[in-house]
């Protein structure tokens, strides 16, 4: 990027810096032995409240808005999941 450019979050470098970075905050991982079955339907990506980032990031990657949430206002997985997860009406995910 260009000195004066405007930041447009396309830079893989970073981009792959950030997903390994942030991978670390995930709450459930379905890697965990104890993740339980049920948390599947319940991914962050499918949360009424899930709002994703845009551009490359936005692929993996939104912010939590759901006030009854302890990841409100930050950025999460979309295949991580919280006890205030709510089902979008529309049953859409990502």
């Amino acid at each position: 990027m260009a000195a004066g450019e405007p930041w447009t979050g396309e830079d893989q470098e970073h981009n792959d810096r950030c997903h390994a970075r942030w991978l670390a905050s995930v709450n459930r991982s379905t890697a965990q032995p104890d993740h339980r079955d049920e948390w599947y339907d319940a991914q962050c990506g499918g949360c009424r409240f899930w709002i994703p980032l845009s551009g490359e990031l936005g692929q993996d990657y939104g912010a939590c808005s759901n006030p009854a949430s302890s990841f409100d206002g930050r950025v999460r997985f979309e295949h991580d999941g919280c006890e205030g997860f709510v089902l979008r009406a529309d049953g859409s995910f990502g």
